[in-house]
């Protein structure tokens, strides 16, 4: 990790906790389940994608110093993120036991508990948007952060993906040619959603409030769209190559719950060429910003090392 993303993962840090500490009518319990989980050590990539895409785009004089205008987005879309896994850890979802190495929140607290604090940080993300100026930005913001939070994108995805669990996978494995393209697009499109979505947002926002261009919010959406297809195929073989100690979640759950995957479908080595394809896309994107500042190549070098951590 270098300077710069160190740097902007202790603001992140510093933001949240502030963000978190609540009046006195938040209930204790409640108010330890939620900072369990949002503070819970993480790399903080979303939020991080926010600040350095309100950096990149922001007119010189106003980048670095003035990245505290993006912040309260940041802060949104972590904790929507971390509303999500919270959610997606239950019994009714995924079941899972282990998150960033701790116990889940359902785990260390109890279910009711799990829930209401997910549904908290949903509202706390867009009482945090609420606080972007002027109005019509935080407005504008609102509505992008709850389409890509919605029923169509992370929602929708993560619904797409839980129907799939237990079915029947008679045929994916070795299949003709002509078939295989079809699994992986309709793979593709759970996770352009449900893991895609919020990373696509955070870029768009960060860019909105910097004034970005419309080339440029094009080219943050094309980079978002291949970063977040190489993260979850890096994501996804790290279940099956990955140390449980070092990923901080439970492994092989893929298998075990029946889902479909890219290393399940192409196999290992195709699935690392798939990644490094994505990459490459998301470099490409990137084309239309000029220079080497250190939010450029922070964007490069986060999407060009998904694909070592699952070597």
């Amino acid at each position: 990790m270098n300077t710069y993303t160190e740097t902007l993962r202790q603001e992140i840090e510093t933001a949240l906790d502030s963000a978190t500490l609540f009046a006195a009518d938040c209930p204790d319990r409640l108010r330890e389940a939620i900072r369990y989980s949002l503070l819970a050590p993480g790399k903080r990539l979303r939020p991080s994608l926010v600040l350095a895409a309100y950096d990149l785009c922001a007119k010189p004089e106003y980048r670095l110093d003035n990245r505290l205008n993006a912040m309260p987005a940041a802060c949104a879309v972590e904790m929507i993120h971390a509303y999500s896994l919270i959610h997606d850890d239950l019994p009714a979802m995924d079941n899972d036991d282990l998150r960033r190495g701790l116990p889940t929140c359902h785990r260390k607290f109890d279910e009711a508990t799990a829930i209401l604090a997910g549904d908290a940080l949903l509202a706390l993300a867009f009482e945090m948007i609420g606080n972007l100026s002027p109005s019509e930005l935080a407005g504008r913001c609102c509505k992008e952060l709850g389409i890509a939070a919605g029923a169509c994108q992370l929602v929708g995805g993560q619904m797409d993906d839980m129907l799939r669990e237990n079915s029947s996978r008679t045929g994916c494995v070795g299949d003709t040619p002509p078939k295989l393209p079809g699994l992986l697009a309709s793979m593709e499109h759970v996770h352009h959603r449900k893991t895609g979505a919020l990373i696509r947002v955070s870029l768009k926002l960060g860019g909105m409030i910097a004034g970005a261009t419309e080339a440029q919010l094009t080219a943050l959406d094309e980079f978002g769209k291949h970063f977040g297809l190489a993260f979850q195929i890096t994501d996804d073989l790290l279940d099956v190559l990955g140390d449980e100690t070092t990923v901080g979640k439970r492994l092989n759950k893929d298998e075990e719950m029946n889902k479909w995957s890219y290393p399940h479908l192409l196999g290992i080595d195709e699935a690392k060429q798939a990644a490094e394809r994505a990459v490459r896309g998301a470099k490409r994107a990137l084309t239309v910003f000029e220079g080497d500042t250190l939010p450029l190549q922070s964007l490069r070098d986060w999407v060009g090392q998904l694909p070592n951590r699952a070597k």
